[in-house]
Protein backbone atom coordinates (compact mmCIF):
# COMPACT_ATOMS: atom_id res chain seq x y z
CA UNK A 1 0.00 0.00 0.00
CA UNK A 2 1.46 2.86 -1.11
CA UNK A 3 1.12 3.82 -4.55
CA UNK A 4 0.49 7.61 -5.50
CA UNK A 5 -0.55 10.14 -8.23
CA UNK A 6 2.85 11.46 -7.11
CA UNK A 7 5.03 8.97 -9.31
CA UNK A 8 8.28 10.08 -7.18
CA UNK A 9 6.56 8.67 -4.19
CA UNK A 10 8.20 5.60 -2.61
CA UNK A 11 5.41 3.73 -3.32
CA UNK A 12 5.38 4.58 -7.14
CA UNK A 13 9.15 3.85 -6.77
CA UNK A 14 8.19 0.38 -4.99
CA UNK A 15 5.68 -0.89 -7.43
CA UNK A 16 8.13 -0.04 -10.54
CA UNK A 17 11.13 -1.62 -9.11
CA UNK A 18 9.68 -5.18 -7.77
CA UNK A 19 7.22 -5.12 -11.25
CA UNK A 20 11.00 -4.70 -13.13
CA UNK A 21 12.33 -7.64 -10.96
CA UNK A 22 9.43 -10.00 -12.04
CA UNK A 23 7.07 -9.93 -9.05
CA UNK A 24 3.19 -10.62 -9.67
CA UNK A 25 2.68 -6.87 -8.48
CA UNK A 26 -1.05 -5.79 -8.29
CA UNK A 27 -1.48 -2.05 -7.07
CA UNK A 28 -4.09 -0.76 -4.65
CA UNK A 29 -5.23 2.79 -4.53
CA UNK A 30 -8.83 3.83 -3.19
CA UNK A 31 -9.44 6.14 -5.93
CA UNK A 32 -6.84 5.62 -8.97
CA UNK A 33 -7.84 3.63 -11.85
CA UNK A 34 -4.44 2.28 -12.85
CA UNK A 35 -0.76 2.68 -12.05
CA UNK A 36 2.01 2.40 -14.91
CA UNK A 37 -0.67 1.44 -17.04
CA UNK A 38 -2.12 -1.75 -14.94
CA UNK A 39 -5.10 -1.91 -13.52
CA UNK A 40 -5.45 -0.27 -9.76
CA UNK A 41 -7.54 -2.07 -7.08
CA UNK A 42 -9.44 0.00 -4.52
CA UNK A 43 -9.17 -2.31 -1.92
CA UNK A 44 -7.32 -5.28 -1.14
CA UNK A 45 -10.73 -7.06 -0.96
CA UNK A 46 -11.37 -6.21 -4.69
CA UNK A 47 -7.95 -8.03 -5.71
CA UNK A 48 -9.19 -10.19 -8.90
CA UNK A 49 -6.88 -13.37 -7.49
CA UNK A 50 -4.79 -14.26 -3.96
CA UNK A 51 -2.00 -11.94 -2.86
CA UNK A 52 1.31 -13.78 -1.15
CA UNK A 53 1.71 -10.86 0.59
CA UNK A 54 1.22 -7.13 0.64
CA UNK A 55 4.22 -4.28 0.90
CA UNK A 56 2.73 -1.32 3.35
CA UNK A 57 4.09 2.47 2.23
CA UNK A 58 2.00 4.67 4.17
CA UNK A 59 1.81 6.71 7.58
CA UNK A 60 2.11 5.15 10.39
CA UNK A 61 -1.32 6.05 11.75
CA UNK A 62 -3.05 4.04 8.32
CA UNK A 63 -0.98 0.82 8.96
CA UNK A 64 -3.41 -0.65 11.70
CA UNK A 65 -6.63 -0.34 9.47
CA UNK A 66 -4.16 -1.72 6.47
CA UNK A 67 -3.14 -4.26 8.82
CA UNK A 68 -6.82 -5.56 9.37
CA UNK A 69 -7.55 -5.33 5.98
CA UNK A 70 -4.74 -7.81 4.91
CA UNK A 71 -6.15 -10.11 7.70
CA UNK A 72 -9.50 -9.95 6.25
CA UNK A 73 -8.28 -10.41 2.58
CA UNK A 74 -6.35 -13.52 3.42
CA UNK A 75 -3.22 -12.38 3.11
CA UNK A 76 -0.56 -13.43 5.97
CA UNK A 77 2.20 -11.80 4.89
CA UNK A 78 2.73 -8.35 5.69
CA UNK A 79 6.13 -5.96 4.83
CA UNK A 80 5.95 -2.52 6.82
CA UNK A 81 8.02 -0.36 4.33
CA UNK A 82 11.04 1.54 6.85
CA UNK A 83 8.11 1.77 9.73
CA UNK A 84 9.48 2.51 13.19
CA UNK A 85 8.99 -0.67 15.02
CA UNK A 86 6.44 0.11 17.33
CA UNK A 87 4.44 -2.27 20.13
CA UNK A 88 1.51 -1.74 18.81
CA UNK A 89 2.07 -3.39 15.43
CA UNK A 90 3.70 -6.52 16.23
CA UNK A 91 0.75 -7.22 18.76
CA UNK A 92 -1.96 -6.49 16.23
CA UNK A 93 -0.18 -8.29 13.99
CA UNK A 94 -0.15 -11.44 16.37
CA UNK A 95 -3.44 -11.23 17.26
CA UNK A 96 -4.64 -11.41 13.31
CA UNK A 97 -1.72 -13.78 12.92
CA UNK A 98 0.20 -11.74 10.12
CA UNK A 99 3.87 -12.72 9.16
CA UNK A 100 5.38 -9.69 9.85
CA UNK A 101 8.37 -7.46 8.27
CA UNK A 102 9.14 -4.23 9.45
CA UNK A 103 12.00 -1.72 9.94
CA UNK A 104 13.39 -2.68 6.42
CA UNK A 105 13.60 -1.57 2.93
CA UNK A 106 12.62 -4.06 0.27
CA UNK A 107 14.34 -2.20 -2.07
CA UNK A 108 17.58 -3.33 -0.34
CA UNK A 109 16.86 -6.76 -0.97
CA UNK A 110 16.00 -6.07 -4.84
CA UNK A 111 19.53 -4.57 -5.01
CA UNK A 112 21.26 -7.57 -3.74
CA UNK A 113 20.01 -9.38 -6.16
CA UNK A 114 18.12 -9.35 -9.92
CA UNK A 115 15.93 -12.28 -8.31
CA UNK A 116 14.21 -10.27 -5.67
CA UNK A 117 12.41 -13.51 -4.56
CA UNK A 118 15.37 -15.78 -3.72
CA UNK A 119 16.74 -12.66 -1.24
CA UNK A 120 13.56 -12.63 0.15
CA UNK A 121 12.79 -16.43 0.56
CA UNK A 122 15.82 -16.90 2.62
CA UNK A 123 15.96 -13.79 5.06
CA UNK A 124 12.07 -14.04 5.15
CA UNK A 125 10.52 -17.41 4.77
CA UNK A 126 8.79 -16.45 1.44
CA UNK A 127 7.17 -13.38 2.16
CA UNK A 128 6.89 -12.41 -1.51
CA UNK A 129 5.36 -14.15 -4.14
CA UNK A 130 2.64 -12.33 -5.76
CA UNK A 131 2.72 -8.83 -3.91
CA UNK A 132 -0.20 -6.44 -3.56
CA UNK A 133 1.29 -3.13 -3.68
CA UNK A 134 -1.65 -0.43 -2.62
CA UNK A 135 -2.68 2.62 -0.70
CA UNK A 136 -5.49 3.46 1.61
Amino acid sequence: MGVSRARRKYGNYAYHELKARGLDVMAVHPELASVEGDACFKSLAELPRPADGVLICVKPTSMPEILRQAAAAGIRRVWLQQAPKATLRPKLAAELRLDLVQGECILMYAAASARLPTACIEEYGGLLGRLAVSKV
